[in-house]
């Protein structure tokens, strides 16, 4: 009960009970009787035997109490008190709840179950909380140690905790997605032509290639501290954690260690408890276990910068368009600025996603927050003074733009840059989709400007969709100009825009290219000679005769084609092979004798195929390997007379490539268009040049004294270039479905090549399109718009460069072939009387013939299956020649609608209608 119940009221009276109360009692134990007691039942009871005290003894402390007390009281009473307690040493009653007076009297204190007398020491408890001994407020403050002791606890807790959490941490390795890069491909001055192919438009650079400006203005703006820190800055961790823990605006705080940790090693950006207490541990161990260099250089190849740019390297490309080591110290302010958030901090402006981010209101922050860092340089020692005064204007950027821009022709570079990389290096596919390479390729971007816009011209003066949809629809271009000397790429015309057509017409095969491919037979006839056909199939190089240009052949329309032992070339039916020319047209009547150069100048078919029997054609296709082609589906098969008319389909850029060994005076170099391959700036790839000797340059040098004839008084004037030299081919095919022009001066080779191609590309077995009509014109050939389009294009691509000349060719072979006598006029049989094709006279009124043999009609040039199937019956019967027991194919091909001829036809003098029977 409590020790403030009012007191029982004392007695008054003396006597022998008054003085024993009144004496000082003796020390009582726990059951100690109180003072005054005889220790008498009547001094402790009433008369009743109620148990109430009387003569002012005071109640016991319970009915427990109480009971015991008169068991104990009553037994001495009835023994006749067999033992007196001296005077106060009686069994006191005290043991009550409330004490009687005096010590151990009814007025004491006394508390407690049988204590009388003053308070016994209490137990101490182990947190005196709420405080004993204290009343009121007072038991409710807690004592300084109490406090003491909390905070100490308190304190030992967190230390024990934050030793396991850093003891058990481990460092997560750097984030997938903080090492996606973009791969960099560059032009061949070193520019930069796009960022793309890669998860992210970032490339990693070492720490070497970060300037110091740029440290020292993210240090200054961002961590003063952090050369010296341990990673964590306490005080800006504990506001950030009282401002989020207040329900406040989330804020900053974290040190350079702790941005890197969060962008690089945890991939998780969230302004949450859990991940700042995360990233806490681990920056503590990172900034005790990894360098200060690799920190920093990882923090600012991972954070990003707006515009799409992840790391240092590609912020200093999206806004400066320069490397990030060209950086000046304002410019470094600049990209720190933007790094405290370039929504609101760059120049250029985000109103898509906040109108607040509109360019006036981030510039205005951007140019105070750049002010600032530049400030803070100068007062942390890092800028002098007098180089902050010379940073007074606000960087110049450049117009924000996509750094992955595809269109146009750069999508076309990119495949073909990225094609090389794969085939030639050890770089995988997967290896180069994960980015971080630096390609460094042959292209030359005015050149590649340029060759487009010749394109585009003729394509927006001539071919008008619109105006004949059914002419004018599905017309292609393609083109490709390679460096002699060295096999470089330097342009190509892929198509119209890469996100749009997606075949690379200038790296794609399917069009034929006719008689752009004469050349390669020239040159095997002056490398390997022709066979004595007296000598029968085998003999010797010895035996075989090297030509000269002044060499006879017959340039007569259906000319009977002679294998190499003498016999006529037949086809399945046994019916004598009759090549055609284009027009159907006779050279030289009465003798017909056509030497090299003028057959190769007015492009005779019958003159080069005879050739191309007499050389061989296994030594054709060698000659043209050798030259550059490849063998492969690209090439035709060489069992049928019709392959030294060019019914292989190259790319444009094996056949500017091929031409261009001509220009090197026999030197092979393959076409390339990668000149070094870097790696997060290790080299891991660098081009080398092998210069293969294709043909000896007497050979080489006269195929190119021959071409040259061509261009200057042949179907190839359209081409002449004002001031230069001049190399080059026309090339038609059979059905008019594409047009070549292919040409050179010894400093550049170029190849354009048209054609109609049904450009559904879901469709497996696609179909090249006639070009009756095409662009207005009655007929397309390698002298119209190819011829143009070079023309055009190497005008200017070579307006600064110095003319030079071919070299002049030494002499070569001999003159083979002999004149037979005068004979009388032509007969009516040896002269065309009805002819499937116009001639010239009659080309202009009337409708180009569709009875020749097509290749395409009846065997799609991109089907493989037929194109190469045994001997290539498209190739003979279709092309215009055919085959019988003994010759170069094996089995004839079948006969065709025109059983005496439909043989390969091209050429005439002015480089007008240029219609053939057959690939020429």
């Amino acid at each position: 009960m409590s020790e403030h119940r009012r007191k029982p009221p004392q007695p008054q009276g003396g006597g022998r009970a008054a003085a024993r109360r009144g004496a000082p009692a003796a020390p009582s134990g726990r059951r100690a009787a109180p003072r005054g007691d005889t220790g008498s039942p009547s001094s402790s009871y009433g008369a009743s035997g109620s148990g109430t005290p009387d003569d002012g003894g005071r109640p016991y402390g319970g009915r427990a109490e109480a009971r015991r007390a008169a068991q104990r009281s009553g037994s001495i009473g009835a023994s006749g008190g067999r033992r007196r307690a001296p005077d106060g040493g009686g069994r006191s009653g005290g043991g009550g709840r409330r004490g009687g007076g005096g010590p151990g009297g009814p007025s004491g204190p006394g508390r407690g179950r049988g204590r009388g007398g003053a308070e016994p020491p209490r137990k101490k408890r182990f947190i005196d909380y709420p405080r004993a001994g204290k009343y009121g407020a007072r038991r409710w403050v807690p004592s300084w140690r109490l406090v003491s002791g909390v905070f100490l606890g308190f304190l030992g807790s967190v230390m024990a905790v934050a030793g396991i959490s850093y003891a058990l941490v481990e460092v997560p390795e750097v984030d997938k997605a903080a090492k996606a890069q973009n791969n960099v491909y560059y032009w061949d001055d070193g520019k930069q032509m796009v960022a793309t192919g890669g998860e992210r438009n970032r490339q990693i650079i070492d720490y070497d290639d970060i300037p110091k400006e740029m440290r020292f203005a993210v240090m200054s703006a961002e961590n003063k501290s952090f050369e010296k820190d341990k990673g964590v800055d306490p005080m800006g961790i504990t506001r950030a954690l009282v401002n989020m823990a207040k329900g406040g605006q989330t804020q900053g705080g974290s040190t350079i260690t702790q941005q890197y940790v969060k962008n690089a090693r945890l991939g998780d950006q969230s302004q949450t408890f859990t991940r700042k207490f995360k990233e806490l541990f681990i920056s503590i161990k990172v900034g005790r276990t990894v360098s200060k260099e690799n920190i920093m250089a990882g923090y600012l190849n991972t954070a990003y910068y707006g515009r799409g740019a992840y790391g240092i390297q590609a912020a200093a490309r999206a806004y400066f368009n320069k490397e990030a080591k060209e950086l000046d110290p304002s410019q470094c302010a600049l990209l720190a600025t933007v790094l405290k958030g370039a929504t609101y901090y760059d120049p250029a402006g985000y109103p898509e996603i906040d109108p607040a981010a509109n360019s006036q209101d981030n510039t205005t922050r951007a140019k105070k927050r750049w002010a600032w860092i530049l400030d803070e340089e100068v007062k942390d020692g890092r800028l002098t003074a007098a180089q902050r005064a010379t940073y007074q204007d606000f960087p110049k950027l450049q117009n924000p733009r996509s750094n992955i821009d595809l269109a146009g022709q750069t999508g076309y570079l990119v495949d073909l840059a990225k094609a090389y990389v794969i085939r030639n290096t050890n770089i995988t596919a997967e290896q180069l989709q994960q980015g971080g390479y630096e390609i460094h390729t042959t292209f030359n971007k005015a050149k590649v400007k340029e060759l487009e816009d010749s394109v585009n011209k003729v394509r927006k003066a001539k071919i008008k969709p619109k105006l004949r949809p059914e002419k004018d629809t599905h017309v292609q271009f393609g083109g490709a100009s390679v460096e002699p000397k060295d096999g470089a790429i330097k342009a190509i015309y892929g198509g119209e825009d890469a996100t749009k057509h997606f075949t690379n017409n200038a790296d794609q095969t399917g069009a034929q290219v006719g008689s752009t491919y004469k050349p390669f037979v020239l040159a095997a006839a002056f490398k390997n000679g022709v066979r004595n056909p007296d000598l029968g199939e085998f003999q010797a190089d010895s035996e075989r005769t090297v030509v000269n240009p002044k060499s006879l052949y017959s340039g007569k329309n259906k000319l009977k084609i002679q294998k190499y032992d003498g016999n006529v070339w037949t086809d399945r039916d046994g019916k004598e092979w009759l090549q055609k020319n284009d027009g159907n047209e006779s050279y030289n009547p009465p003798t017909y004798q056509i030497d090299l150069r003028e057959a190769m100048r007015q492009s005779v078919n019958s003159a080069y195929v005879q050739l191309g029997m007499d050389v061989g054609l296994d030594k054709v296709k060698e000659s043209a390997i050798a030259a550059g082609l490849k063998d492969d589906r690209s090439m035709a098969s060489a069992n049928y007379p019709s392959f030294s008319l060019g019914t292989s389909s190259p790319s444009a850029i094996r056949m500017a490539g091929a031409y261009s060994t001509f220009a090197a005076s026999g030197e092979q170099n393959d076409p390339y268009s990668v000149t070094e391959v870097q790696h997060e700036g290790d080299t891991v790839y660098t081009h080398k040049k092998e210069t293969k000797r294709a043909f000896d340059d007497t050979v080489a040098d006269n195929v190119t004294d021959v071409l040259r004839t061509v261009v200057e008084k042949g179907t190839g004037t359209s081409a002449k270039l004002a001031g230069r030299q001049v190399a080059g081919k026309t090339g038609t095919t059979d059905g008019n479905k594409s047009a070549w022009f292919v040409g050179y001066t010894p400093q550049l080779s170029t190849a354009v090549s048209m054609y109609r191609l049904d450009d559904d590309e879901t469709n497996k077995k696609r179909h090249f399109l006639e070009m009756f009509g095409t662009g207005g014109e009655e007929k397309i050939h390698g002298a119209s718009f190819p011829a143009q389009i070079w023309q055009d294009y190497m005008e200017r691509a070579l307006k600064n460069v110095p003319a030079k000349n071919f070299p002049v060719p030494g002499p070569i072979g001999e003159v083979v072939g002999e004149t037979p006598p005068p004979t009388t006029a032509p007969t009516k049989s040896e002269e065309p009387q009805k002819s499937t094709s116009p001639t010239p006279s009659e080309s202009k009124s009337s409708k180009p013939p569709t009875q020749s043999p097509d290749p395409g009609e009846s065997c799609d040039p991109l089907d493989w299956d037929c194109n190469h199937d045994g001997g290539q019956e498209n190739g003979g019967a279709e092309g215009g020649v055919g085959g019988g027991p003994g010759g170069p194919g094996g089995q004839s091909p079948p006969a065709t609608e025109d059983p005496a001829g439909g043989g390969v036809n091209e050429g005439n003098e002015d480089g007008g209608s240029h219609f053939i029977g057959g690939p020429g």
